[in-house]
């Protein structure tokens, strides 16, 4: 169970929902090995990255594009980690 108040993480997990099979492959993996661990936190950097358009949001997942400068720590670690689960062969930064 996570952290969170489930309400909230069903309303993550639903928001997570995409239009790109690759984000949604990436974020379902997320949620299966960090779901549990989800905190306020987490689930506030989640949604920024959860903001972003599809491409972006791929962009940043697969490596091809990098934060924007001044992010905070919390949302690279949630990127760190979808990289990491999206994408297992690049190297997490």
């Amino acid at each position: 169970m996570p952290h969170m108040d489930p309400v909230e993480y069903s309303r993550l997990k639903w928001r997570a929902r995409r239009g790109l099979l690759e984000n949604d492959l990436a974020l379902g993996a997320f949620f299966e090995r960090h779901g549990a661990a989800l905190d306020a936190s987490s689930a506030a950097a989640l949604n920024h990255l959860l903001d972003l358009a599809d491409g972006d949001l791929w962009d940043l997942i697969s490596g091809r594009a990098a934060l924007a400068a001044g992010a905070p720590p919390e949302v690279h670690a949630v990127l760190a980690n979808l990289r990491q689960d999206g994408n297992p062969q690049l190297p997490v930064n």
